[in-house]
């Protein structure tokens, strides 16, 4: 919804946000995070992977997430990819978060997150297209924590092969995914159901926040 949404969302109540041992680690663009030595300092210090927009789903920092994920390590991210501020369904989820839950060595849970509000705080065109300079006080942030969705990986991995050989699509030239060396039909197959999953359980917690919390 808004640049402030890491970090925070992660200031509410009882949230144990003073051991950084149980941080998260999140997904940040390199243009607006790491632009610059101090920036970037910054940023890593606050446990920030840098990714580079459209550079897709096997950039070389997605392997760094790969092994916070293999070390045990809250992984962070924001599937939708862009800011906006549109009072909409969720849109459509990149398939960078899939990516890793299929790369992962150790299956993930997912915890589904979304929250309404911090726009306001933030808002993209407060002053003739611009940010304000700070952020705006007294304003009401709601958040929804979901139920952890589970993937039975093999089974999906097996429907997936199968959906894949309809698939007509022009290749990208991706590299068979480990562990299982699916091709990269069987791979965008296996993504957009994840995808798919995850964001149907977005859009009904959206649907609750919005009709329970917003009154």
């Amino acid at each position: 919804m808004s640049t402030l949404d890491d970090p925070v969302m992660w200031g509410f109540k009882g949230f144990p946000s003073t051991d950084a041992s149980l941080a998260r680690w999140v997904l940040a663009a390199e243009d607006i995070c790491f632009k610059n030595a101090v920036l970037s300092y910054i940023f890593r210090l606050g446990k920030c992977i840098p990714i580079t927009r459209g550079g897709g789903i096997y950039q070389e920092h997605m392997n760094e997430a790969l092994e916070r994920l293999s070390d045990g390590q809250w992984l962070h991210t924001f599937p939708e990819g862009k800011v906006s501020q549109e009072d909409g369904p969720i849109r459509r989820l990149k398939w960078g978060t899939a990516s890793l839950i299929v790369r992962a060595p150790v299956t993930p849970i997912v915890l589904p997150i979304v929250h309404h509000g911090l726009q306001e705080v933030m808002p993209e065109n407060y002053f003739r297209g611009r940010r304000p300079p700070l952020p705006l006080c007294n304003k009401r942030i709601n958040i929804v924590v979901g139920e952890p969705i589970e993937f039975n990986l093999p089974k999906m991995r097996e429907m997936a092969i199968t959906a894949s050989r309809d698939f007509s699509l022009p290749t990208l030239g991706w590299p068979s995914a480990s562990p299982c060396g699916l091709d990269e039909a069987a791979q965008r197959s296996l993504y957009n159901a994840i995808s798919d999953r995850i964001q149907a359980v977005m859009e009904s917690l959206r649907i609750f926040s919005k009709k329970n919390l917003t009154s």
